[in-house]
C-alpha cells in the first residue's frame, strides 16, 4: 500500500508524538545509531580514494533515498503509521517555526556549548544520549541561523536554479562539476565560507552544531531535511521526464573517476539495489 510523506508543518499532534516515540524507540534498542555509523562510515570525499556513494557523486540522491526507506521501514516496525515527515526550509524559515517546537525536536542550543535543552531529544531527558560521533560530545548540539556569522537557509530562487537544469549530473562527477541538478541541489559551489554553500549544504550549515560532518544523523532533523531533498528530486523528475540518473553507463578507462562513482545500473553499497532502481518511488511512497 502507498503511504503519504507530510509536510511536517500539517502534521497533527497524534502524528508528532507517534513520530518521536518511534525515533526515541530506535535510540533505545541501539538500532538508530547503527544509521549514524552507516553514515560517517559513507562519508566519503572527492579528496579520499575508493568508491564515492552518498556524497560528492552522482549518487547522492539515490543512496538518500535509499537511506531514507530504511529508516521508514524500521519505525515502521514499531509503529505502522508512521512516515518521514519533510520540512520545507524554503517556506519554514525562522529558528522558532516548525520543526523547532517542544513537542516535535526542540530547538536552538544554548549559547555557552550549543546544547540542545529543549524538547524530546535534550540531553537532560535522557533518551537521546549521543555515543556514534565524530567527536567525544555526548548531546544533541544545534546552532540555529548561525549566531556569531548568521546565514540564511536557501530560498524558492535557490530551488528553483537547481531544478531547472534538464541534465542531472556532468563531468566530473564530483563537487567541483558546474553543471547537472545533482549538484547544485547537494550544493557544493565556488568561493569560500557560506557563499559556497547552497540549498543542502546550506540547510547543514544553518542547523549547525551536530548537523555538519558525517555524524549528522544524530540530529533528527536530518531525516526530515532529506525526505525534502527527496521531494525536489522527485519535482525535478516529473519536470524533466525524458531525463534520467547519469552517468549510464560505467566510466571508460582513463576517467580519473572511474571505479569512484556509481553507474545507473551498478549496485549500491551497501544495498543491493541501482540507482535505476530507485527512480520510481510511486509504489512505495507519495508526498502530500
Amino acid at each position: 500500500m502507498v503511504y503519504t510523506r507530510k509536510d511536517v508543518s500539517t502534521l497533527t499532534g497524534g502524528e508528532r508524538r507517534r513520530f518521536v516515540n518511534a525515533l526515541l524507540e530506535l535510540k533505545r534498542r541501539g538500532e538508530y545509531d547503527e544509521f549514524v555509523r552507516m553514515h560517517i562510515a559513507y562519508y566519503v570525499s572527492d579528496g579520499e580514494n575508493g568508491l564515492r556513494t552518498a556524497h560528492m557523486a552522482p549518487s547522492f540522491l539515490p543512496w538518500h533515498r535509499q537511506f531514507l526507506l530504511e529508516l521508514e521501514r524500521a519505525l515502521q516496525r514499531l509503529d505502522p503509521s508512521v512516515t518521514v515527515p519533510y520540512w520545507d526550509w524554503t517556506r519554514d524559515r525562522a529558528a522558532t517555526s516548525t520543526p523547532w517546537t517542544n513537542d516535535l525536536l526542540g530547538g536552538t542550543g544554548r549559547r555557552s556549548d550549543r546544547q540542545v535543552t529543549t524538547g524530546p531529544f535534550a540531553y537532560a531527558e535522557g533518551r537521546w544520549r549521543i555515543t556514534e560521533n565524530v567527536t567525544d560530545v555526548r548531546f544533541l548540539t544545534r546552532d540555529l541561523g548561525r549566531s556569531r556569522d548568521p546565514i540564511a537557509l536557501p530560498t524558492k530562487s535557490d530551488v528553483e536554479w537547481a531544478l531547472k537544469d534538464p541534465v542531472y549530473d556532468a563531468p566530473p562527477w564530483d563537487s567541483t562539476a558546474g553543471k547537472g541538478f545533482r549538484n547544485k541541489l547537494e550544493g557544493w559551489g565556488t568561493g569560500r565560507g557560506s557563499v559556497s554553500w547552497r540549498n543542502h549544504n546550506r540547510v547543514h550549515r544553518w542547523v549547525g552544531g551536530a548537523m555538519v560532518g558525517g555524524a549528522s544523523v544524530n540530529d533528527p532533523v536530518f531525516w526530515l531535511h532529506h525526505a525534502y531533498v527527496d521531494l525536489l528530486w522527485s519535482r525535478w523528475q516529473a519536470r524533466h521526464r525524458v531525463h534520467g540518473y547519469l552517468p549510464a553507463g560505467p566510466l571508460g578507462p582513463g576517467d580519473p573517476q572511474r571505479g569512484r562513482v556509481v553507474a545507473r545500473h551498478q549496485a549500491l553499497p551497501p544495498w543491493n539495489v541501482t540507482p535505476d532502481q530507485l527512480q520510481d518511488h510511486g509504489r512505495i511512497y507519495r508526498y502530500g
